[in-house]
C-alpha cells in the first residue's frame, strides 16, 4: 500500500479509532500521543519511575500491530491487564514492556521502536513532549451555590470527569519541551490529523505544546480536526460542535484548519456549523462514521472510507 503521509495526534481510545481507520488508507502513520495521563497503572507508573506514563503510547502501539497472527499475539500481549489486588494488579503487560526498555534503552523513542519492531507495526508511535506533563483546567459550575465560581483541577484523570464546566487548560511545566521526533512528523507530512478523543485532556493538549503548536501552525500539511461522536459528553458535557471549534480557536488564534469531519448525528445545524468552521479556514465534511449498532463507537470501515475520500482530494488551487 501506498499513500499520504500522515501525523494523527491525539490519545487513548480516540486516537486507537483514527490510527485503525488511517490503516486502510496508507502504510506512511506517525501517531503523536499525548502524556498527561496520571490514572491506573499509566499514573503508578509515572509516580514510581518518574517515566512519560505509557498507556497511551501502548494503546496507539497496539492499533498499528501488523495484520498477521503474529502481530495480533502481540498486540493481545501487550494489552493483557493483571488481575487481583496485588503489586500486579491492573497493570497492563504492555505498559511494564515499555518502562523496561525506557530504563534499558534511557530513550523512550528508541524504547517504543523497539515495541513496534515486536509488534511488525504498521506505523511509528512517538511521545508529544519528551517529558511526563500534567493538566490543570479552571473549571466552573462545581459550587451549585455559586455556580459562576471557576475552581482549580489537577490532573487528567480529574479533568476528564469533572462534572462542571471546563473554561481553560494548561499544562505543567508550562511550556514543555516537545518531542523532536515528533515535532519533525509534523512538519513534513502531507495531512495532520487531530482528534477525535477527549477534547480537552487528548486533543487539546498538543495545542499546549510551543514546539508542537508551532509545528502545526507552519506544517505544509493540509489538517484535519475529526470531531467526537457525542460531542456533549464527559469534561465537554453541555459542549455543542461550534462550541468545541470556538475552544479550538481560543488556544491556537494562529492555526488554521484545511477539514473538519463530523457525523451526521452531531451536526444540530449545518449553517451554524459551516460558518465556524470557515472562520477557522476550514470546509465541513459530513460523513456517518459510527457503529450502526453500538452508539458511541466508531465503524472503522465507515471511518476509513470518509478519512480516505478527504485526504484522497487534491489540495484546492491558490
Amino acid at each position: 500500500m501506498t499513500g499520504p503521509v500522515v501525523a494523527a495526534l491525539g490519545g487513548g481510545h480516540g486516537l486507537a479509532a483514527t490510527l485503525t481507520a488511517l490503516r486502510y488508507v496508507t502504510d506512511e502513520i506517525t501517531a503523536i500521543v499525548t502524556v498527561a495521563d496520571d490514572g491506573g497503572s499509566s499514573g503508578r507508573l509515572r509516580d514510581e519511575f518518574g517515566v512519560l506514563p505509557p498507556g497511551d503510547l501502548r494503546m496507539a502501539l497496539a492499533a498499528l500491530c501488523a495484520e498477521s497472527e503474529w502481530g495480533h499475539t502481540w498486540r493481545d500481549v501487550l494489552q493483557h491487564r493483571f488481575a487481583g489486588d496485588g503489586p500486579l494488579g491492573g497493570h497492563a503487560l504492555g505498559n511494564l514492556l515499555i518502562v523496561a526498555l525506557w530504563e534499558l534503552h534511557d530513550d523512550p523513542v528508541a524504547g517504543l521502536d523497539l515495541v513496534g519492531r515486536l509488534l511488525q507495526a504498521q506505523g511509528r508511535v512517538l511521545p508529544m513532549a519528551a517529558v511526563p506533563l500534567a493538566i490543570e483546567a479552571d473549571v466552573s459550575g462545581l459550587d451549585p451555590a455559586h455556580p459562576e465560581a471557576v475552581q482549580v483541577v489537577r490532573g487528567q484523570a480529574q479533568v476528564a470527569v469533572t462534572p462542571g464546566t471546563v473554561e481553560r487548560v494548561r499544562l505543567v511545566p508550562a511550556a514543555p519541551p516537545g518531542c523532536p521526533e515528533s515535532v519533525a512528523a509534523i512538519r513534513s507530512a502531507d495531512w495532520v490529523v487531530l482528534g477525535p478523543g477527549s477534547w480537552f485532556t487528548s486533543v487539546m493538549t498538543h495545542l499546549l505544546v510551543p514546539e508542537v503548536r508551532e509545528a502545526l501552525e507552519v506544517t505544509r500539511a493540509r489538517r484535519l480536526l475529526i470531531l467526537n461522536l457525542d460531542p456533549g459528553s464527559g469534561e465537554t458535557a453541555g459542549f455543542s460542535a461550534e462550541r468545541h471549534l470556538e475552544t479550538f480557536a481560543e488556544l491556537a488564534p494562529n492555526l488554521h484548519l484545511d477539514v473538519v469531519l463530523a457525523d451526521p448525528a452531531v451536526v444540530d445545524d449545518p449553517e451554524q456549523l459551516e460558518a465556524a468552521c470557515a472562520r477557522l479556514g476550514a470546509t465541513l465534511f459530513v460523513a456517518p462514521v459510527g457503529r450502526r449498532d453500538r452508539a458511541g463507537e466508531h465503524d472503522p470501515l465507515r471511518f476509513a472510507a470518509a478519512v480516505r475520500d478527504i485526504v484522497t482530494t487534491p489540495r484546492p488551487a491558490r
